[in-house]
């Protein structure tokens, strides 16, 4: 007997047994626990959006305030030339 046909064999023979009884609420519990599952998943994700757009309005308003990109004024003077 190859190894294959002893495998199913043994399959075979795990399935031929009677099944467990099922719980008669099993399918409201399962509906219940996915019901929860998107919810937290939901939650999460709305909860990373409003995060990402206050850190999208935060840093706008800190450019708008700070401008980066404006050459700081100068502290020295420079050389006159030409006197």
């Amino acid at each position: 007997m190859s190894g294959h046909s002893r495998k199913e064999d043994e399959v075979r023979r795990m399935l031929d047994v009677p099944h467990p009884p099922v719980p008669a609420d099993l399918t409201a519990r399962a509906t219940a626990l996915g019901v929860r599952v998107l919810n937290r998943r939901r939650t999460w994700r709305l909860l990373f959006w409003l995060l990402v757009t206050l850190a999208a309005v935060a840093f706008t308003v800190w450019a708008s305030v700070v401008e980066p990109w404006s050459v700081p004024p100068s502290e020295k003077t420079p050389p006159l030339e030409g006197w």
